[in-house]
């Protein structure tokens, strides 16, 4: 491993990749098909193997502690993600690897120490995706109750974070939510001043954050001609705090050799064979609880939700994708993160014949 080299996700292709959501079970997908993604550790070293040798940029995970339901209690099984980052970043050379944390539920000076502490494992190549939480369920394992001003919380975490790497003399901290004395944390990571970082936000609070504190944001849209709204308006808030934030999407997978096989498939395991009551219970606690989608989204695309939590669908031939793709890096995204229905078996053929039509297209260098 090269200390101090750039992230993947500061290299030359226009329109970067990554694998999302491989640590939890089923992927994105809720579905009840007999070769629905399993997330055993195998099965991640698997993945990430793959993506690593194709020259895919990121690895991302969920976190996620307690499921939705239904038939196959969907993503109740999922790894941990700073271990697990651990894990691959020893089994992996280039690609970056994410760990996702929810800042209600881990203190920052631990953040500061494990997100570190992978940085070092994999060279510089750790990344951190800052999430609040949505989901009150899940929050109540904690005994932790979702607050009025999650986003206020996180500014003074990534804080005391940046601060933890920024100096080497013990700190007082006193905020609204922390309250710390002598605050001390080496090593620093590898990546200065701090390893890169990424939030998921639709609503305006979450945007704000994102544009005066993270390198990248993830949005989704509903229609693609749409796209460019919110890329307009990351731009717009980052530039008011005089910074620049990169804007990525995510988007679940069908890519088969023909068109109609891509969607007979998609109906199958979306719509014919989707855990449905998983479908429901998710659906609903997103409606409620989460503004990470475009309304007309919980109305109309029903099948998005069981086919990819909701997410844009690239479903079809290499050659379709491609087009698609491109339509979307022309809507100003540096890229996207992409699930599978199970992604030891079609991230190959993916990364065999779409990558090189990405290439001829001029989306990506290598």
């Amino acid at each position: 491993m090269i200390s101090g080299r750039a992230h993947p996700l500061k290299g030359p292709n226009r329109f970067k990749l990554g694998v999302f959501s491989a640590n939890a079970d089923g992927g994105l997908a809720i579905t009840d098909v007999p070769e629905r993604w399993r997330a055993s550790w195998d099965d991640n070293l698997n993945a990430a193997g793959i993506a690593d040798r194709a020259g895919l940029e990121f690895l991302l995970p969920i976190a996620r502690w307690r499921g939705f339901g239904g038939k196959n209690r969907v993503r109740e099984h999922s790894f941990e993600t700073f271990t697990w980052a651990a894990g691959l970043a020893s089994a992996t050379r280039n690609i970056g690897l994410f760990m996702t944390v929810h800042v209600p539920l881990v203190h920052p000076l631990y953040a500061a120490k494990a997100l570190a502490t992978v940085d070092h494992i994999s060279g510089g190549r750790a990344g951190l995706n800052i999430v609040c939480g949505w989901n009150p369920d899940e929050f109540a394992m904690f005994g932790v109750k979702l607050g009025d001003d999650a986003y206020g919380q996180a500014r003074e975490w990534i804080d005391i974070v940046d601060r933890c790497y920024g100096t080497r003399q013990p700190f007082d901290f006193e905020g609204v939510y922390y309250n710390l004395k002598g605050v001390v944390s080496r090593p620093a990571s590898v990546q200065a001043p701090r390893p890169v970082t990424m939030n998921a936000a639709f609503g305006p609070p979450g945007r704000d954050f994102a544009a005066q504190n993270c390198d990248f944001l993830f949005s989704t849209f509903s229609e693609l001609e749409d796209g460019h709204k919110h890329v307009a308006d990351i731009k717009e808030r980052s530039a008011k705090v005089g910074r620049e934030v990169g804007i990525y999407t995510v988007c679940h997978v069908v890519c088969r050799e023909t068109q109609a096989e891509a969607e007979d498939y998609y109906h199958k395991y979306a719509v014919t064979d989707a855990d449905h009551a998983a479908v429901d219970y998710h659906m609903a606690s997103k409606k409620e609880f989460a503004n990470s989608h475009d309304k007309r989204v919980f109305d109309s695309y029903r099948k998005r939700f069981a086919g990819g939590a909701g997410t844009f669908p690239l479903v079809g031939t290499p050659e379709k994708i491609v087009e698609t793709m491109a339509a979307i890096s022309a809507q100003g995204y540096a890229g996207a993160a992409l699930t599978f229905v199970n992604y030891t078996y079609e991230l190959p053929f993916f990364c065999d014949r779409v990558l090189p039509l990405m290439k001829q297209a001029g989306l990506r260098l290598t």
